[in-house]
């Protein structure tokens, strides 16, 4: 047993686990995997023994999606924290419920030295489905791999924990609770980001649009996930559209038994209702709030459109870019191009990175880079170092605001039509192969591999192809197999990527992109406009044969 005069702390003997090594977006197991004895201490240990120790203590914000688990596993990281005798002060969200973006907006407003992510994104929760945990660090983005190693290599070598003997701590009220030197403060879960979110747009531009428009209608879906509270907050409370404006908007351990994944696949209820009942705009996010989709009757924004509308107009249409300018643009690799050629229009610099948050966040710490975006529907800007959901919805509010000040009844169509006038139309669409056996889905990559400059797949030549590799022009770090390339000549891309955000299998996606400049095909639908691409990609992959598998889990 250990003291330090006011509490005593246990050390419990454990061994290691082998699987503890974190994705790019944290370590993602089943609930019952975490539940087994030691796993979670094992893990949450391993991520403090990864900090450096700091001269007043190190401060952490906590909170997750509220899917099933997180109260415990809070409480877990409660006692392990105080019984490190390093960390001084959890930052907590009430109920232990924190959005992504909101967590990374309180490690920076705090100057915490990181925070501990209780969340597993858009896959489902509940007993029998996923849980995860994340290190998020001081700029408040996620780890880089040098600390992620670092977490993976002490989970392999842990021979105990120390836990303190305190009670658990109500979550339930905001304030503070001290235990000697370790204060544990829980603060309203909403509250700051909705500030944020004041800074950054002008709210009653977006009220003047709803009131001079009456007739526009809005539903957000939160999917039972975490913004919910954040989505009525901002706008039912701020900016006054009637509560039948949300929906899905109270946070559930497993999500009502959905997928919190926002597309046109799992947000089925929404589409359903956008077509339904003529909404003009609809959007959903994901269980921790980072990811969203934006909709409307007999409309889909399509993610690489989305970002790329964001970047034209942000500086005309929201204010915080007003005030700072447009420093640079990104995307990740398989994303569409739709944002490089804003990029060019503006005069600005394009990056293109891997897929991963954190790759933008070197370039927004060093001040090169305000707005970015990923297919996955990740979208955000340099405010925080997250995706955010609800920053998106806001972004696409305020742009038809703007709009309809230039001309009258300017939705959700006209906008992108207007994009395509200007910039020209990239067809893209995902084919996601979601579970599929590992061995079959090296089989393919493996194919995938063999292929060179110059074959031919459905009429279309590969003029360059490799497994994209990318060094971080801040730190120089390099990042290899991020994903195979096939440029072919007539400028039209295929990707292919294996993703580690699942739990269970791998998942192939498939990533197929042409542009067009001929205005009588803007209208196309998605499918059609790249149909030979993909008849292209399915035979030069191989995918069916290997995988069994004869059409994918989901097409965005």
């Amino acid at each position: 047993m250990i003291t330090n005069g006011h509490y005593n702390c246990n050390a419990v003997k454990s061994t290691p686990f082998g699987d503890q090594k974190p994705g790019t977006s944290g370590l993602r197991k089943r609930v019952k995997v975490f539940q087994q004895p030691h796993y979670t201490e094992n893990f949450i240990m391993s991520i403090l023994n990864a900090i450096p120790s700091a001269e007043n203590g190190i401060s952490l914000v906590v909170g997750g999606d509220g899917r099933y688990f997180g109260k415990e596993a809070v409480q877990k990281i409660i006692k392990i924290a105080a019984g490190s005798l390093a960390v001084s002060k959890l930052i907590i969200g009430k109920e232990g419920i924190l959005s992504t973006p909101a967590a990374s907006n309180l490690i920076r407003k705090h100057g915490a030295t990181g925070g501990i992510l209780l969340t597993a994104s858009h896959n489902p929760g509940g007993p029998d489905n996923d849980f995860g945990i994340k290190y998020n660090i001081a700029n408040g983005g996620p780890a880089p791999e040098s600390i992620t190693d670092a977490i993976f290599e002490n989970s392999k070598t842990i021979t105990e924990y120390v836990i303190a003997d305190i009670p658990d701590v109500d979550l339930s009220t905001v304030g503070v609770t001290r235990f000697g030197p370790f204060t544990v403060q829980v603060v309203d879960s909403v509250e700051d980001y909705v500030v944020l979110m004041k800074e950054i747009y002008d709210f009653s531009s977006i009220k003047n649009f709803f009131a001079q428009n009456p007739n526009f209608t809005v539903l957000m879906d939160s999917m039972h996930g975490v913004t919910g509270p954040y989505a009525k907050a901002i706008l039912v409370n701020e900016l006054g559209l009637p509560e039948k404006s949300v929906m899905n908007a109270i946070p559930l351990e497993d999500f009502g038994g959905g997928h919190p994944d926002p597309n046109l696949t799992y947000a089925h209820e929404l589409v359903e209702r956008v077509e339904k009942e003529g909404i003009s705009f609809g959007a959903a996010s994901d269980g921790d709030g980072d990811r969203n989709m934006i909709i409307g009757k007999h409309v889909f924004v399509n993610p690489s459109d989305s970002v790329a509308v964001i970047a034209d107009y942000a500086d005309k249409a929201i204010p915080y870019f007003k005030r700072t300018g447009i420093k640079g643009l990104a995307r990740s690799m398989p994303t569409s191009m739709s944002i490089d050629r804003v990029a060019k229009a503006k005069g600005v610099k394009i990056y293109e990175v891997p897929t991963g948050w954190k790759f933008f966040g070197n370039l927004m710490d060093a001040e090169k880079l305000s707005i970015c975006g990923e297919e996955s529907f990740g979208t955000g800007s340099d405010h925080i170092r997250e995706k955010d959901g609800l920053w998106a919805v806001l972004a696409w509010l305020s742009i038809l605001a703007y709009a309809n000040t230039q001309q009258k009844n300017i939705g959700l169509h006209e906008l992108l039509q207007t994009h395509y006038q200007k910039y020209g139309r990239n067809f893209f669409s995902r084919y996601d192969y979601e579970e599929v056996d590992s061995a079959a889905a090296n089989k393919v990559m493996a194919h995938l591999r063999t292929h060179s400059v110059g074959q031919v797949f459905n009429g279309y030549k590969i003029g360059l192809c490799d497994d994209f590799e990318y060094t971080d022009p801040i730190d120089h770090s390099v990042s290899k197999n991020q994903g195979l390339r096939f440029i072919f000549e007539d400028g039209s891309r295929v990707i292919f990527r294996l993703s580690g955000t699942g739990s269970q299998g791998a998942t192939v996606r498939l990533y197929v992109e042409k542009f067009t400049e001929k205005a009588d095909l803007y209208e196309l639908e998605c499918q059609v406009g790249i149909r030979d691409l993909i008849v292209a990609a399915l035979e030069m992959s191989r995918l069916q044969e290997f995988t069994g598998r004869k059409e994918p889990t989901v097409i965005t």
